[in-house]
């Protein structure tokens, strides 16, 4: 079990306080002190039921949770290295360079696509236009 019996005991006294300010303002000494030590028990029995929940749940190596299946063995070695290395011949690599730098760039369904870069719309100057469409514009882009 996690902890040990002074975890109970300190959450026991620290209900039981919390029960005792609470209930000292409507109550009288007696009740309060009664309804005190109840707390106490109880806090100090669901601390005991809380720490050996959560111990059996952390508990390590369950045979319970543990799963069915093994996994097959595998060579130690894959997934251990990455082989940055390009290949040795360079040809295809040149080929696909050049396909690109000539825009024959070609799909995988092996359909061939022509690069074409966007085309945003150009910015008109402000310099040139009259005072009314540009107040017009103002209030058009203001919403008054």
């Amino acid at each position: 079990m996690l902890g040990s019996w002074r975890w109970n005991v300190s959450l026991g006294i620290g209900g039981s306080l919390l029960t005792l300010l609470f209930s000292l303002g409507s109550n009288g000494l007696a009740i309060s002190s009664l309804r005190c030590l109840y707390a106490f028990f109880a806090f100090f029995v669901l601390a005991y039921l809380f720490r050996a929940l959560l111990a059996f749940i952390l508990q390590p190596g369950s045979t319970a949770t543990e799963p069915s299946y093994t996994m097959p063995e595998q060579d130690p070695a894959i997934g251990q290295s990455v082989d940055y290395s390009t290949p040795e011949t360079s040809e295809d690599l040149n080929q696909l360079l050049k396909n690109q730098l000539d825009g024959k760039a070609e799909l995988e369904s092996g359909q061939k696509q022509a690069f074409q870069p966007l085309t945003p719309p150009k910015l008109v100057s402000t310099q040139n236009k009259e005072p009314e469409e540009l107040a017009k514009a103002i209030r058009h882009l203001t919403g008054g």
